[in-house]
């Protein structure tokens, strides 16, 4: 759903279209903590999809907050719409 806390909402189209283009990388997070968040589509090649997962984990880890004490990110597990996840080793 269209929501302007992320941007998808917006009086400036020109900046929303160019940030879209640009590469925006947006996550959310459930109750648990878990970030859900696309990063291609079966289309893709193999390439795509490991420059786009590698892209999503430096922005996250980027973005933690320099209060955040001990292990940050505990594991990492792919999945598609319907499949079963996979468990993924990522060193950060």
């Amino acid at each position: 759903m269209p929501n302007p806390k992320s941007g998808t909402v917006t009086m400036d189209v020109t900046k929303a279209v160019k940030d879209a283009k640009a590469g925006k990388v947006e996550y959310r997070l459930d109750k648990t903590n878990n970030i859900h968040v696309v990063i291609g589509k079966k289309s893709f090649g193999k390439e795509k999809l490991v420059e786009n997962f590698n892209t999503l984990m430096e922005a996250i880890v980027k973005a933690k907050p320099a209060a955040a004490k001990g292990q940050y990110i505990k594991g990492v597990t792919l999945a598609s719409t319907m499949g079963p996840g996979v468990k993924v080793l990522y060193n950060i």
